[in-house]
Formats: C-alpha cells, structure tokens, sequence
C-alpha cells in the first residue's frame, strides 16, 4: 500500500479482482452506489483476505459487518467456547450456543448471514511458537482481544510480516481504534512500549464492559478494515481514536514512530519488524 497526495492504495491487488456477477451486484447494491467504493472496491472486498483474532465482544461486529460486506475470507481465531456471561455484548453467539467453540459459533451465524463469505474457524491460541504460520497470507489482521500480550504479540508479528493491524480494545465506557502498518506509520509498541505489570490494568471480567460498547468500537474497526481493502481514504494510521460512551465525547490521540522502537525504529531487532 502506497500513499499518492493524501490517497491510500489499496492492500487487495487489482490483478486478483474479477467482474461481480448480477446476484452480487443486487446484494451489494447499496455499497457499491457509495462513490468512495463503487463497482472496483467491491470487487476488492470480495477478494480480500481478512483475519480476526478474538470472536468475542469486538469480534462479533467486526465479523458481521464484514462478512455481510462481502468480505472473501474470513478467518476466526478463538480457543474459548460461548459462556452466558458474554451474551450481554458478543452478538454474533445466540444462547443455544453457550458451551461451544465461539468459532464454530461464528461460523454457522456467519455462514447463514452470507453463505458466499469461505469462513476459516481457527479454534487455537495465537502464541509465540504459531504467530507467523497463523498471521501469514492475510491482507489485515484485526486485533479483537482482551489480553496485553497477545495484543503485543499480534503487534510484532505483523509489523515482521509486513501486513496491517486493525487494532481496538473496550473497558468499561471506554474503547479505543487505531490502525497499525509499518510501511507508513508506527507500530503498537510505539503506542505502548511495554506491556502493563501484571494485575495494573483490570480485565473487562473484573471492571466490566458496557455492553453497546463493543459495538461501537467493532463498527469502526470494520469500517477501518474496509478502508484498507478499498483503498483511497485516511486509514487512521498514527492516530488513535478514543471513545468516551458514557461522555459521548471522541478524543484523538497522535501516534508517532518511537526513535528507539524495538519493532519498527531503525534499529530494530532482527526478526522484529524486518
């Protein structure tokens, strides 16, 4: 992706774009009569290959609004399974799916929504030792977790492997969006160096999270997403955008490349960022 007078490229190539076919022109109708999409983008979002990492809270709308988009492929990575507590803002899950996988979950709500979306359900943990295999030919990842170190994690590995990350995180009345792409802009590290100690920051099990909250920050991330697969708008790449539900107020924090960034600074260290 090539930035050209303030206009982003998108990061679907145009050679692996084909002619929608009368069905898809009717489905997506309304999003290909937008001027910033029309036709072409459309035929992008169809091609575009896009990983979520997190099938919960950010996930569920990130995944809906996607898939409903038209999005190629989604791939879902999640370990845990569906618990009641997670029903008061995970929408993509139904009550009868309490006790299973949140992949296969989302696979049958997402399948159903848009049968022609292939959806991958990755029921694993992103760790050190399977980062590069699970984040590898993806055109974005999307960061829907709830934990610092997979956040770090996912920030690291795809700063090495070149590919943006769509990041958001909610706690309480507050949730947060920024895009992160090495090739033009900072990394998640520049954002927060190091992780927090352990037990500085609560869990939204322990503080809680407003349940319409994710919803929002989802949407937006979606939204982001489809920036880069479509091309020709400010994706918000070194900036953060900051949501204060309860104040209805939206901040936007300036994110800059650290000097010193392990990850994505001139000096990084091999394997980080290279």
């Amino acid at each position: 992706m090539t930035r050209r007078v303030g206009i982003w490229e998108p990061v679907v190539d145009d050679s692996r774009r084909k002619a929608l076919s009368a069905a898809e022109r009717e489905r997506y109708a309304r999003n290909i009569l937008v001027p910033e999409v029309g036709t072409a983008g459309q035929e992008r979002i169809r091609a575009a290959r896009v990983l979520i990492v997190g099938v919960g809270g950010l996930g569920s709308p990130v995944a809906l609004y996607l898939a409903a988009a038209g999005v190629g492929t989604l791939g879902l990575v999640d370990p845990d399974v569906v618990e009641t507590s997670n029903l008061q803002r995970q929408v993509l899950h139904s009550t009868e799916a309490a006790g299973t996988l949140k992949t296969a979950s989302a696979h049958a709500a997402l399948t159903a929504l848009n049968p022609d979306v292939a959806v991958v359900a990755v029921p694993e943990r992103v760790t050190e030792g399977n980062a590069l295999e699970v984040l590898d030919g993806w055109d974005v990842v999307v960061d829907a977790t709830d934990s610092f170190p997979v956040r770090y994690l996912l920030g690291d590995t795809t700063a090495r492997l070149g590919v943006p990350l769509v990041h958001g995180a909610v706690l309480g009345t507050y949730g947060q969006v920024g895009v992160f792409d090495v090739e033009h802009g900072p990394c998640y590290r520049c954002l927060r160096p190091v992780p927090p100690p352990a037990g500085s920051v609560p869990t939204g099990a322990e503080a809680g999270v407003l349940g319409v909250l994710p919803g929002v920050i989802g949407s937006v991330q979606a939204a982001e997403v489809l920036k880069l697969v479509v091309g020709g708008a400010r994706p918000l790449i070194g900036r953060l955008l900051v949501f204060d539900a309860w104040g209805a107020r939206v901040d936007e924090v300036r994110v800059t490349r650290h000097p010193d960034c392990p990850v994505c600074g001139p000096h990084a260290t091999p394997g980080r960022g290279d």
